[in-house]
């Protein structure tokens, strides 16, 4: 006998089936180690989920102009401008985790927008992808960005903006990389794009090609505009189990 998801996983937790729906919408609930994506999808009634913590978002820095905030995954950016009052310079997906900025007043507003425009903005971002990224290398596409039903897709096309995002890996094991991404522009997904063009899709990030995973690994790392340098440290998530198997067997050693 079958049941939807929601109704199961309220009864579960013992919570309301709106929570439930909820829950499974931000993408914290698994069965099977295989997340749960459509909350009114029709699951045996013996089904036993796991819920991940919902995170809070932590101050990094405030002044007069500025906040910055370390953004947890499956929180919208616009739920954390509206948490905190303040207005977004710059919009992080969904799952995407790291440094995420709020500006107080227009007069820095105008003045940070510029500095976007002119490139002297520094954006770095680390993700996991699919295969081994061995050498650096630089991705010189540009991006179309396609409207649709389910949101924004970011499509590589000769009469698209200009988009470059340099790549540097980090560690490379089994059939996985972790890479250093820095963009030089702010095109919609860009580096989910770029990295799906070159056939290294982000791990989690299903839309642009990636395998399955516990969410679309990818993080921002650091950011830097005029005198401000602000640096969101690596989450816990992004140590893969064979990382952290290795990390012990060094330490017996």
């Amino acid at each position: 006998m079958n049941e939807k998801a929601y109704i199961l996983l309220a009864k579960q937790e013992g919570i309301s089936n709106r929570a439930a729906k909820e829950l499974i919408d931000r993408g914290l609930v698994f069965a099977k180690d295989k997340k749960i994506k459509i909350a009114r999808g029709l699951l045996p009634i013996n089904t036993k989920f796991k819920v991940l913590k919902f995170p809070k978002p932590k101050k990094i820095f405030e002044d007069k102009n500025l906040l910055a905030v370390d953004k947890p995954p499956y929180i919208t950016s616009e739920e954390i401008a509206k948490n905190f009052g303040y207005e977004l310079l710059h919009r992080l997906d969904k799952e995407t985790s790291g440094v995420l900025i709020l500006v107080k007043n227009d007069e820095f507003k105008k003045k940070a927008i510029e500095e976007f425009k002119k490139q002297n903005v520094y954006k770095e971002y680390i993700t996991w992808v699919s295969g081994i990224v061995a050498e650096p290398m630089k991705i010189d596409l540009p991006i179309k960005v396609i409207k649709t039903k389910s949101g924004a897709l970011a499509k590589i096309s000769k009469d698209g903006e200009d988009a470059v995002t340099e790549i540097e890996p980090i560690l490379a094991f089994r059939t996985k990389s972790k890479v250093k991404a820095v963009i030089h522009t702010g095109r919609t997904h860009q580096i989910r794009a770029h990295l799906k063009a070159v056939e290294h899709p982000i791990l989690g990030d299903e839309k642009y090609g990636g395998e399955p995973f516990k969410r679309v690994m990818l993080h921002h790392h650091k950011f830097k505009i005029f005198d401000y340098n602000f640096t969101s440290p690596e989450p816990s998530d992004f140590k893969m189990q064979e990382e952290v198997n290795t990390h012990k067997k060094k330490k017996k050693k």
